[in-house]
């Protein structure tokens, strides 16, 4: 729930900033600015959650730990490569892919009632995919738009 209101938040305010330098809304940029700081929020829980997000992966990945720090880091890269013009459509394109692929760990952390801030299994269990699985779209969706199209 908490980066969807980052989302929409900065979304907000970033369109409302640059309606008062520009004069005019800028729905792209702002979109854009609203995913990166998804991004740079979302990062931060592989480094203050790590216990917890280890638990997310299935037994037979291995280098876990280094997994969520490498994820964490590729979203940090993800937010910045968004306003690289050279790399934005790309960085567009493996965030899309990376949103799909996340996935499955988001599923599996839910069946297991998992909760991975404190890295306990007393989670929502999965009623948290009737947010998580929408919300995922919505990422994927907004990346389309805002960065792709």
């Amino acid at each position: 729930m908490k980066p969807l209101f980052v989302l929409l938040t900065v979304f907000l305010i970033s369109n409302l900033v640059i309606r008062q330098y520009k004069g005019d809304m800028d729905y792209h940029l702002a979109g854009k600015i609203a995913l990166a700081a998804t991004l740079l929020f979302t990062s931060l829980g592989h480094v203050i959650y790590t216990k917890g997000m280890v638990l997310m992966l299935p037994d037979f990945i291995p280098l876990k730990k280094e997994m969520i720090y490498v994820t964490g880091l590729l979203e940090v890269m993800g937010a910045f490569g968004l306003f690289i013009p050279v790399l934005s459509r790309l960085t567009g394109m493996l965030l899309i892919v990376f949103f799909m692929l996340i996935l499955p760990t988001n599923i599996y952390a839910s069946m297991r009632y998992l909760n991975y801030e404190t890295a306990t299994f007393d989670g929502k269990g999965p009623g948290y995919l009737w947010f998580r699985i929408p919300f995922q779209l919505l990422l994927i969706g907004w990346t389309y738009y805002f960065v792709l199209r």
